[in-house]
């Protein structure tokens, strides 16, 4: 039971994943203020910035469903740090692996942005509704290509268990190395940018067009909470997709890994404007999900 509980609140758990999240969120903003030709913040930034959330008070909208609009950034942040849990512990140890650990691992993945949904919703705010449509609309395109790389993986390692994913990749190569594991790497990278929320993708929020989004009625605590699982995002995006296509290598190579991912998550909001949910749409059903499709025949090939 202590065990349970330190993995859970220590290592890798909440402690662990706020830390780096809130280290990787800083290069995040120090690079993209660079890239603009400003100075950028400093490494404590984000930790002042949830601070100062923790320390604000916490209104709700009169209007709104107390119970969901509070529960709903709540159950997003447990999600994230349990995935981020399974995830880090089987690639530590891959024996530990339990069955179906890859579909539950989809589905907690999944709920960050339902959570962003119903809490939206729950606001009743005009702009948040807008939001929560433009966020349903956005996770109708990308998890169907998303599925179909993970398919690949599974196909190749004939098994549904991450544990076998990561002790197959150990011993005969990683699957990004194959040509059905490269396209379906590039498009579980697009789908995991999408479920981050980052530009171009980050339509349910759009600052400069809804001031904010599903997000614009929440503050202090829960607002919070909502920054910190994004941030959060940023370390369990990385993992889940070296473990799925980029396994093996010891630390030093995991190490080297996420930071390569890191670099081209923070390339590709940096260097794309923000979408229409049309663009969006058309985007993840057409060019993404045809290459999710050619991945998996190349891997029922064995390519």
């Amino acid at each position: 039971m202590l065990k349970i509980l330190f993995n859970y609140f220590i290592f890798p758990g909440f402690i662990f994943l706020s830390i780096l999240g809130m280290f990787v969120s800083w290069v995040d903003r120090k690079v993209t203020a660079r890239v603009q030709w400003r100075l950028g913040p400093p490494i404590l930034q984000p930790f002042y910035d949830l601070r100062k959330l923790l320390l604000k008070e916490t209104i709700i909208p009169k209007q709104g469903n107390t119970l969901l609009f509070v529960l709903s950034p709540v159950l997003s942040l447990l999600s994230v740090i349990l995935v981020s849990n399974i995830l880090v512990l089987t690639y530590l140890y891959p024996q530990r692996s339990f069955m179906g650990d890859m579909i539950v691992v989809i589905y907690l993945l999944l709920i960050p942005a339902l959570t962003t949904i119903i809490g939206a919703s729950a606001s009743f705010n005009p702009l948040s509704s807008l939001g929560a449509s433009r966020e349903i609309k956005l996770i109708l395109s990308y998890e169907l290509p998303f599925i179909l790389a993970l398919l690949v993986p599974i196909i190749r390692s004939h098994s549904i268990l991450l544990g076998d994913i990561i002790r197959f990749q150990q011993s005969s190569g990683s699957f990004a190395s194959s040509l059905s594991g490269m396209l379906a790497f590039a498009v579980a990278l697009l789908c995991m940018h999408a479920k981050i929320g980052l530009v171009p993708f980050d339509l349910a929020e759009a600052e400069t067009e809804l001031a904010g989004g599903v997000s614009i009625e929440y503050s202090g605590p829960l607002l919070a909470f909502w920054k910190l699982s994004k941030m959060m995002m940023l370390i369990v995006a990385p993992v889940f997709l070296i473990v799925a296509f980029l396994a093996g290598g010891g630390i030093t190579g995991f190490i080297i890994k996420f930071l390569l991912i890191t670099v081209a998550f923070i390339l590709i909001k940096n260097t794309n404007p923000r979408v229409r949910i049309d663009q969006a749409m058309r985007f993840f059903w057409g060019p993404v999900a045809i290459l999710g499709f050619v991945s998996v025949l190349l891997a029922l090939m064995g390519f």
